[in-house]
């Protein structure tokens, strides 16, 4: 039996490397650990895959992106994202693998008053390089949080009330070997640099205590960034 041809495998002679080739926009179901109530989250992400192709190589095998993935197919969990990641650059023989996972994740939030319950979404990212060397590995968490920012200039030049608006922050927070941090945990640290958070269920009693709490925590968006920077 005569053996298939591999294209991708021959060598190209023009010597320009590609610093990241791969698949991307892949949604892939994704379970967390909750720390708060012990359980677990499921959340669909969307998946990007690449990796470093040498001057040499004139493609990849794209079939094996999906191969690696689907070998966690029953549940793939954060922690294992890294080693995801490893796999990707040796199965694909690359000097260089990148990972990244989007999803949305629900942060159970009670008002701060009544103490309604409701479920904020937030956007996390999380984010792998390996280039086979364990010292060098880089995971990096990103978050996405809704809040409230009161114009501390509105405040100054008017007899009453002043301009608020929601907006949205976003950190992103790269880990040392052996370190980790819940979601809950960078997501508190954030959302404590706004004038105000932002809940998923208000009662009169809960309004009137974020506008105050809004008007007596005015914020430039420079002062929320510098905030960040210091939380």
């Amino acid at each position: 039996m005569s053996t298939m041809p591999d294209v991708q495998s021959a060598h190209d002679l023009r010597n320009v490397p590609i610093d990241r080739v791969g698949v991307k926009h892949i949604r892939y179901p994704i379970t967390l650990k909750c720390p708060a109530t012990g359980g677990e989250q499921h959340t669909v992400a969307r998946v990007n895959m690449f990796v470093g192709l040498p001057h040499h190589q004139k493609g990849t095998h794209m079939s094996r992106f999906l191969e690696v993935l689907n070998e966690h197919h029953d549940r793939l969990r954060s922690d294992e994202v890294m080693d995801v990641c490893r796999v990707m650059k040796e199965r694909l023989e690359a000097e260089e693998a990148h990972l990244e996972f989007t999803f949305p994740y629900f942060i159970h939030k009670k008002a701060p008053v009544t103490g309604s319950e409701g479920m904020l979404d937030i956007e996390v990212t999380f984010e792998a390089t390996s280039n086979g060397k364990p010292e060098n590995d880089r995971f990096v968490m990103g978050i996405k949080v809704p809040a409230t920012s009161l114009c501390p200039c509105s405040k100054e030049i008017s007899m009453y009330g002043a301009h608020n608006q929601r907006c949205e922050m976003e950190v992103h927070v790269q880990f040392q070997p052996g370190k980790f941090m819940w979601i809950e945990e960078l997501f508190a640290l954030v959302e404590a640099c706004a004038s105000a958070p932002v809940y998923a269920v208000l009662k009169r009693p809960d309004e009137k205590f974020v506008t105050e709490e809004a008007f007596d925590n005015p914020k430039f968006v420079e002062d929320i960034v510098r905030d960040l920077a210091l939380a």
